[in-house]
């Protein structure tokens, strides 16, 4: 089966926010048919890759096939969280945005 390269903005949304010094990050499929892509693409190392510079703790996932959706913690983010940290963004807002920029493959068959 043939795939192809795309951002997982082209299929999934996302919002993000702050657990204290903890970046909160939930990617949504756009379609049902596209979770267990994101499922299979977003593994914890490759999200910690993905973040690398930005956390430097452990990353948590969390799985919510309900609602085709994954939930990340990014432990260690956010300067010490919203209240003290000198980040321009301590409350993590762009950390979906950043999420989104993932390169991921995808079977052609979908897209179509």
């Amino acid at each position: 089966m043939a795939t192809k390269k795309i951002l997982l903005l082209d299929i999934a949304h996302a919002r993000s926010g702050d657990k204290g010094d903890a970046g909160n990050v939930g990617v949504i499929a756009r379609d049902p048919k596209f979770y267990p892509v994101i499922s299979r693409e977003l593994t914890i190392e490759r999200v910690k890759k993905h973040f690398e510079g930005i956390c430097f703790g452990p990353v948590e996932r969390y799985e919510l096939p309900n609602l085709n959706a994954l939930n990340f913690l990014l432990h260690n983010s956010l300067g010490g969280g919203g209240t003290v940290s000198l980040k321009n963004d301590a409350q993590g807002k762009t950390l979906s945005s950043a999420m989104l920029r993932m390169e991921i493959e995808v079977e052609e068959d979908l897209l179509t």
